[in-house]
């Protein structure tokens, strides 16, 4: 049988951000998986705001669906994916524009990553939510109304009946996550960590950026043991694998 094929979509220009994901998404035992990576030709280095989002989409777009010299895309040929995972934590348009030239499966991390939350809340306890730490102070009203999208609204509101507890964040980009001092990183990521598990019955943490990759630790270092963490990335991979597997 051969291996299933994914193609892992890093949408910003910042090839170290891409390398960043291979040991996390190679530690999570898919033997039978071969993945590609793809990073971004043009566009901004870090998607921090509504602007960034359009710009690496339709930077990505306009290069994923280029025909090479035998009239193949990496999205219509006989080596094409099946499936392909957009890492940047966002409500980003290159998922819902691949979705419209492919049959296979197309996952955002941001979506995955509140799928997957909503699995780990106990139904039977409305008071228990799930919250969202990222980058730049814009995701506070992006990811909110994206949540609200996600769930049709009816999840969005941020209070002691709603599923979503709301968004926190660090001020620092997704570039920064990585090249600025690390005990700072981690100060800011806690702080806002901290932050979050004020707002409500947080049960579960989302990592709202592909950047913090590898810093599950310090969130669970200021959390319950209860309290569960989500990093987008391997929900999307997971997800991704259902989808593929089950051939939904």
């Amino acid at each position: 049988m051969p291996p299933t094929r994914i193609l892992i979509i890093n949408p910003n220009s910042t090839p170290s951000m891409t390398h960043a994901l291979k040991p996390l998404i190679d530690s999570l035992g898919y033997t039978d998986t071969e993945y590609s990576y793809y990073t971004a030709p043009t566009g901004p280095p870090s998607i921090n705001n509504a602007a960034d989002i359009h710009a690496s989409t339709t930077a990505c777009l306009a290069d994923l669906s280029t025909a090479n010299a035998h009239g193949a895309t990496a999205l219509r040929s006989e080596h094409a994916y099946d499936g392909y995972l957009v890492a940047c934590y966002s409500r980003h348009g290159l998922v819902t524009a691949l979705r419209a030239l492919t049959t296979a499966p197309v996952v955002g991390i941001f979506e995955a990553s509140v799928t997957t939350a909503l699995q780990l809340l106990d139904v039977e306890d409305q008071r228990q939510q799930f919250g969202i730490v990222s980058t730049g102070a814009a995701w506070e009203a992006l990811l909110g109304e994206a949540v609200g999208l996600l769930l049709g609204r009816l999840g969005a509101g941020e209070g002691a009946y709603g599923r979503f507890a709301g968004v926190e964040t660090t001020g620092l980009d997704a570039t920064e996550l990585h090249s600025a001092e690390q005990g700072e990183v981690k100060r800011r990521i806690q702080g806002a960590v901290r932050r979050l598990m004020e707002k409500g019955t947080v049960r579960v943490v989302l990592l709202g950026c592909a950047g913090m990759v590898g810093m599950e630790e310090w969130v669970r270092e200021v959390v319950e043991e209860r309290v569960r963490v989500v990093d987008g990335v391997k929900a999307g991979v997971g997800v991704l694998q259902g989808l593929i597997k089950g051939k939904f």
